[in-house]
């Protein structure tokens, strides 16, 4: 066999492929046999049908185009591993030329891995903004707290601002109920949102036995974003009373004995939240700062594949979420043309992103153990909200297990550059990153870890000695 590969562009390549006749002849027998199975001559078993006689009754012609079908595949591969290709995409494959008794030549045009020159990526600077815990913050915490353990008591007077009422909700279109759209004895904190639009101004002011229709517009089912009529009941009104926050508060909804100490361990757990959040926005930092470093050439056709499983899936939420992309960009503060910019340039910096951390993960000689493989099933299974072995059995079953090898490899390959890392923050302060905690907190430097761990085996081991 013989390969030639012509460069089309950074990212796709066209190899032309010659097969001598003689290397057709094992699928050439293959495919005579295989036809054998399958057809019914007079006076031959099933399968011992001759060559020759299976070119008079079915034809050569039929013969060779399943030779060809088999040998395509296998041929591509071997042009590919001749040429040292990495290809991206299923191939556009062309026979040009082929003959019975002659050299079969074949194209196949075909985006490939593009070839990158990592940059030093050692000591790599990115900023990001300060951990930042506002008393704003604190209260907001402690105020979900209060409302946690507050309780409800029955009103004579109308509905306000902060107030639960329990209602029944109905609506109607042309007259008649909307199927899953009646409910009763619920009940809603007035002002909440998040449920009709004109439901809250609806219940400003009802009182227990009042009745409202009002119209709407559905963000759920066959009719979302349609007008109908609804009509809420209200039954009761009641007020929340919440606790004051004192050391009794402190005892009651915490471990604590103070309420000093109650908002102390808010404001702790807020700040390593926050510590989290930024060290996640720093490996953003630090990637987009790896890709400013290099131009990465990208196959338009994985770009285009991307984008549309990328709109797709946000369509699909807002479809969940029972919202329209109207309404979302409306939300957003953005037109048509910048959703769609942005999620271009999103697309683009990821595939690029991907390439490069590839490229790194093969250069550290980076690799992925059995337990590293499990626990990365495991998280992947939680956050699709399936169970763990489903999940396993279906990416086994699929052959997926190679891409979430590469999804390991390429989160090795961004922590071995985030931890060289130069990350401040924008008071030009040294952001922690390599001895920071999933829990947020930040641990002693591993060099630290083993002296303390040597010496305390030292002390350990001195009585024995003495």
């Amino acid at each position: 066999m013989k390969s030639a590969v012509e460069t089309l562009s950074p990212t796709r390549a066209k190899l032309t492929v010659e097969v001598p006749f003689e290397e057709l002849k094992p699928s050439l027998d293959a495919a005579y046999k295989k036809i054998a199975q399958q057809i019914n001559i007079p006076g031959f078993r099933r399968g011992k049908v001759p060559p020759m006689v299976i070119d008079r009754q079915v034809g050569r012609g039929a013969v060779l185009d399943e030779a060809i079908n088999d040998v395509l595949p296998k041929k591509y591969v071997e042009a590919l591993e001749e040429n040292s290709l990495q290809p991206l995409a299923q191939p556009e494959i062309e026979v040009t030329k082929f003959e019975d008794n002659e050299a079969l030549e074949f194209t196949a045009e075909v985006d490939v891995r593009p070839e990158i020159t990592v940059p030093d990526y050692d000591g790599i600077e990115a900023q990001v903004d300060d951990v930042e815990v506002t008393d704003a913050d604190v209260e907001e915490q402690v105020q979900a707290l209060r409302e946690r353990f507050g309780t409800l008591s029955d009103v004579e007077r109308a509905a306000a601002d902060g107030d639960f009422v329990v209602i029944d909700l109905k609506a109607t279109k042309d007259g008649e109920v909307l199927e899953g759209a009646e409910v009763a004895g619920m009940s809603y904190q007035v002002g909440r949102g998040g449920m009709l639009d004109g439901l809250d101004e609806a219940l400003a002011g009802m009182s227990a036995g009042d009745e409202k229709s009002f119209t709407s517009q559905l963000v759920g089912g066959d009719l979302v974003g349609e007008e109908v009529e609804v009509t809420v009941a209200v039954s009761q009104v009641q007020e929340q009373e919440l606790p004051e926050v004192d050391d009794d508060f402190a005892q009651l909804a915490s471990e604590f004995d103070t309420a000093d100490e109650l908002t102390a361990d808010v404001r702790e757990r807020l700040g390593r939240g926050k510590r989290l959040e930024q060290a996640a926005a720093a490996r953003d930092a630090v990637l987009e700062a790896l890709l400013d470093k290099v131009e990465v050439p990208l196959p338009e056709t994985m770009v285009t594949d991307e984008l549309n499983a990328r709109r797709q899936n946000i369509e699909q939420q807002l479809a969940y979420a029972g919202i329209t992309m109207e309404k979302y960009l409306e939300d957003e503060g953005q037109t048509v043309e910048e959703f769609e910019a942005e999620l271009d340039r999103r697309v683009r910096d990821a595939v690029a992103a991907q390439f490069i951390l590839d490229e790194i993960a093969k250069k550290e000689e980076l690799g992925v153990d059995q337990n590293e493989l499990s626990q990365h099933l495991v998280r992947r299974a939680q956050q699709s909200g399936q169970d763990p072995q489903e999940f396993a059995n279906h990416m086994f079953e699929h052959n997926h297990i190679p891409e979430l090898v590469q999804e390991i490899l390429r989160g090795k390959a961004l922590a071995t550059i985030v931890e060289t890392a130069v990350v401040k923050d924008a008071s030009g302060n040294t952001v922690e990153l390599k001895n920071l905690r999933p829990d947020g907190t930040i641990g002693e430097p591993e060099a630290e870890v083993e002296a303390d761990a040597e010496a305390d085996a030292e002390a350990g081991e001195a009585p024995a000695e003495a």
